[in-house]
């Protein structure tokens, strides 16, 4: 498993955009680290998996927020960098790791899942899919741009499904 940031890493308009991997957000280093193991042991090869502290991830995203083009804001890739943002200020930490195929990613999420991951995101070349249901069942709404991405809370931010998530816990 890798710790350094990905310097050379896939850009959509200047914003991290890492088509063919899974994005996972945890609340705990621990967590990160114990869905790293469980994923090595599916075969994946450690040098596809990529592991970010929360300063890390912060640091990346400020960066990319410096360098994003306006096109970025058009689609949901700027939604998801503000997303994460808001998580990695809240202190999870993250994996990003290459797979080889869908049916991979669905292993790697639920892996992922099993260490107490809470969002896995497969990015595409079109469409970011979230391969964890969010617990609650609150229904998705619209997104947009200017709404952002839907967290599936009540109020509808990330935030607090962080807050939410450590209440819980």
């Amino acid at each position: 498993m890798s710790t350094d940031v990905i310097t050379d890493a896939p850009r959509s308009f200047g914003v991290f955009k890492p088509v063919g991997h899974v994005v996972i957000s945890f609340p705990k280093a621990d967590q990160a680290q114990a869905a790293a193991e469980a994923i090595g042991k599916l075969g994946v090869v450690s040098s596809a998996v990529h592991a970010y502290s929360d300063r890390e991830m912060l640091r990346q995203i400020d960066e990319d927020i410096a360098h994003a083009s306006p096109l970025a804001s058009v689609g949901q890739e700027m939604n998801l960098v503000l997303s994460h943002r808001a998580l990695a200020e809240k202190g999870y930490h993250w994996l990003v790791v290459r797979a080889t195929s869908d049916e991979q990613a669905v292993q790697i999420a639920q892996a992922a899942k099993a260490a107490g991951a809470e969002r896995a995101q497969q990015y595409g070349h079109f469409i970011i899919e979230e391969l964890i249901e969010r617990p609650g069942n609150e229904p998705q709404v619209a997104e947009s741009p200017d709404r952002g991405l839907d967290a599936q809370t009540p109020s509808g931010k990330e935030t607090e499904a962080a807050e939410l998530k450590k209440a819980g816990a």
